[in-house]
């Protein structure tokens, strides 16, 4: 049996008196596609950067790709190398171009020499549609290409875990397709992702596992289909209601 891609047991995370995560157990096995819903402020985007140490958790452990990350010894930078993120905001170095952009981490942290750096960009930029595109720079770029540059930039450090925070939230509507297209393809091909979204088709026709979150707890998670379209919980139904149908009221 192979082991896990990420074990969270009992975490906590506080800001100051504020708890924003009261205990979450969580498993990600190889291959997997989590996608974590819920209504902003339940905590969501803590717990994902909790998972890359871009937020230091209160108490807890968090075991990623075998290694204990909340240990003060754990290695940070080789941990960082093995996972891939995107945010809501695409992050590309406005000054450099798009080829530049997703090599320079594999030549300053991998080491790889500038022609197998741009190779691999390349193959990834073909990937996510913008192949030829690589000398522009991200000015020139709409939102949605520049979130697909991100991916693309985050695939060339070849990573084992892709974690994604709410990736769409700051595009036009008319171009998310493109980039959960992209994300829909790496799931066929066996990426472990953890995705944070409100994109609830996405989360039910891709996903194996939707947790719902609501005040720094899980409330109810499962197979993506039962808890989208049967949830258990009165509140993920009443969330749901809510994102599904925006005129309803209760």
């Amino acid at each position: 049996m192979t082991q896990p891609k990420v074990v969270i047991t009992n975490l906590h995370k506080s800001y100051g008196e504020r708890e924003v995560l009261k205990g979450i157990d969580l498993t990600i096995d190889g291959g997997e596609v989590v996608c974590v819903i819920g209504p902003s402020g339940s905590g969501k985007s803590t717990l994902l950067r909790c998972v890359n140490q871009l937020e230091q958790s209160t108490s807890g452990s968090i075991v990623v790709l075998g290694q204990e990350i909340t240990d003060p010894d754990n290695d940070i930078d080789d941990l960082r190398a093995r996972v891939g993120m995107v945010f809501q905001q695409f992050n590309l170095f406005a000054h450099m171009s798009v080829l530049d952009n997703c090599t320079i981490a594999q030549r300053k942290v991998l080491g790889r020499s500038k022609a197998h750096a741009e190779k691999i960009a390349l193959n990834n930029l073909e990937l996510v549609g913008l192949g030829d595109r690589g000398s522009a720079m991200p000015s020139q770029l709409s939102g949605g290409q520049q979130q697909r540059v991100a991916i693309a930039r985050a695939l060339s450090m070849d990573p084992e875990l892709m974690l994604f925070d709410e990736p769409t939230s700051a595009l036009d509507p008319e171009l998310v397709g493109d980039v959960l297209k992209v994300m829909r393809e790496l799931a066929e091909d066996g990426m472990t992702m953890m995705v944070v979204t409100h994109e609830m088709a996405f989360a039910r026709d891709v996903a194996d596992r939707v947790l719902f979150m609501d005040g720094g707890v899980i409330v109810e998670q499962g197979e993506a289909e039962q808890v989208i379209t049967a949830p258990t919980q009165e509140r993920t139904k009443q969330f749901l209601e809510r994102v599904l149908d925006p005129t309803h009221t209760d």
